[in-house]
């Protein structure tokens, strides 16, 4: 996993430049909320960088489980919420014993992309109103 400033998001590939791109069907995208990191550290006695997650968004003053099937819009580009993230066993390897215990009910949510566009590092997210849920593809 790498941090970047920007991603381009293709209805059909996710995001663009990302190991799982085309082939990850509803998790187009994951994001984990930023208040999270810091459960997670308590937990584990580690420093949790965002990238040790495995998750693609990081999201800051919102809690993401009020997200769920919500359209919302960061930056130009317009998702859904498709799901919970729940947590790989890759976590007790990344955290240690009981990592994967620890990111239960911490893992985040997935997406779909619904409107191809570019996210910038500090974009806002916008709740989108439920009358675009049907936007064209």
């Amino acid at each position: 996993m790498i941090a970047v400033d920007e991603v381009l998001t293709d209805q059909r590939y996710g995001l663009i430049g990302d190991r799982y791109n085309g082939s990850s069907g509803k998790r187009q995208v994951t994001l984990i909320q930023w208040e999270h990191l810091a459960v997670l550290a308590s937990m584990t006695g580690k420093t949790i960088a965002p990238e040790m997650l495995r998750r693609n968004l990081v999201i800051k003053s919102i809690n993401l489980l009020a997200l769920k099937d919500h359209t919302f819009q960061i930056g130009d580009a317009i998702l859904q919420t498709t799901g919970l993230c729940h947590p790989c066993s890759k976590m007790e390897q990344i955290l240690g014993p009981g990592g994967y215990n620890a990111m239960r009910g911490h893992g985040g949510l997935t997406a779909r992309v619904v409107k191809t566009g570019v996210m910038r590092v500090g974009d806002s997210l916008v709740v989108l109103p439920e009358a675009n849920l049907f936007l064209p593809q």
